[in-house]
């Protein structure tokens, strides 16, 4: 444990006993300081509404939840022009698995706004894009959304995206639709990627979802990570200046590169609601007396803790690296698909074991891991799904491409 002073406050930072191996204490003292803000925040602001929300498909209060957020420096931490303090991706990674440990819409919305869409401005829009866009984002200003997705182009957006934007004089007209658009019904701004009719290329778009011919209908009888309002858009020969175009964003490779950014921040999201469903399942199984004694000294569920635990610290090990590679500049698309393929799949095991700890009580929101048990099922498919970051990682393997 060490102390941190923080004005006039000293708070004391102090690993989460789910970090079994300590990976915490490599942070700076000043990323220890504003974790530690992060978890005061969470638990003061986030944690006692998240199942009501959860149960309503509500989204956070953005006067509360999201300036919040922002004021705590998290929108925009790879980029210059917004962060507060030089920062690592490992500390980065950390602020995901913090969100995602209370809350995985908290970290979805993060991640969102911070690496998708402020991402594609920092990877693929020009310096004046970045100095008139960023600010707006990184302060909470602007609520954005990524649109990537299609009803028809999931996997396969690379070669199947439908929709399109032509170029007439200064401006572009694009047509199509877009699904599982992240709080897509609420954003201020959607990124929407779109393949030039010209050249057959995917170029990035600043679109002002107030844009006329821009609509977006919520996607209802969600059960995962319902506090996130996905969407379904559609774009009808929505006009868009060329200045709002990502200037360099030339090809589906600049997709990509937005996408490697976050891939392996979903994994730290993997592992932190992993640790979600495993501290609630420690504090229950300490509590719940069954013959004559908490259950927490039956075998059987020290058994399920312990398996719990282990994929946790592998996971934790295994991202800690992926990110320790980003800030090296060594990492590739294989490695952030690995962590995202395996942290996801260890996550989905972890949720599933907590859960049956607990019974008949692990199916209602009371108790702390149901909300994580379904949530896991979002993460578990979005930014590649097992199968796709497997053959990413095969390709690497082989040298031989077989997603076809």
């Amino acid at each position: 444990m060490i102390s941190i002073s923080n004005g006039a406050t000293t708070m004391s930072f102090e690993t989460l006993s789910s970090d079994f191996y300590g990976y915490e204490n490599a942070l700076t003292d000043q990323e220890k300081d504003t974790i530690l803000k992060l978890r005061a925040f969470l638990d003061k602001e986030v944690r006692p509404i998240a199942n009501d929300l959860w149960a309503k498909a509500e989204f956070f209060d953005r006067d509360v939840i999201v300036k919040g957020l922002a004021d705590l420096g998290l929108f925009g931490l790879p980029w210059a022009e917004t962060q507060q303090f030089p920062n690592s991706a490992v500390f980065r990674g950390w602020v995901a698995l913090e969100l995602a440990r209370v809350d995985a819409s908290a970290a979805t919305l993060v991640g969102m706004q911070n690496g998708l869409v402020m991402g594609s401005i920092g990877v693929a829009g020009s310096q004046e894009q970045r100095d008139e866009w960023l600010p707006k984002f990184a302060s909470g200003e602007l609520l954005g959304a990524f649109g990537l997705t299609e009803p028809l182009s999931g996997s396969d957006t690379a070669q199947g995206l439908q929709t399109v934007a032509k170029r007439e004089g200064d401006n572009w007209i694009i047509n199509g639709a877009k699904r599982w658009i992240g709080n897509g019904s609420i954003s201020d701004v959607t990124i929407i990627w779109a393949r030039d009719e010209a050249d057959n290329q995917v170029k990035g778009f600043i679109v002002p979802t107030s844009t006329p011919g821009y609509s977006a209908t919520r996607i209802e009888n969600k059960q995962a990570l319902r506090i996130v309002q996905n969407a379904d858009i559609v774009l009808e020969d929505v006009i868009v200046p060329e200045s709002n175009r990502l200037q360099n964003s030339t090809s589906f490779r600049d997709t990509a590169a937005v996408l490697r950014l976050t891939r392996a921040e979903v994994a730290w999201a993997a592992v932190g609601n992993s640790i979600g469903a495993y501290e609630a399942a420690v504090k229950y199984t300490g509590e719940r007396i069954q013959f004559g004694k908490t259950i927490s000294s039956h075998q059987l569920v020290q058994e399920h803790l312990a398996k719990s635990l282990g994929n946790i610290t592998a996971s934790i090990g295994m991202v800690t690296r992926v990110s320790e590679m980003l800030d090296e500049g060594t990492q590739k698309d294989e490695h952030a698909a690995l962590a995202k393929e395996y942290t996801a799949s260890r996550m989905r095991e972890t949720v599933a074991w907590c859960r049956e700890v607990l019974g008949g009580n692990g199916i209602v929101l009371d108790y702390g891991v149901m909300r994580h048990f379904a949530d896991a099922e979002a993460i578990y498919s979005y930014e590649g799904t097992r199968e796709m970051n497997t053959l990413i990682v095969g390709r690497a393997i082989t040298g031989k491409a077989a997603f076809v």
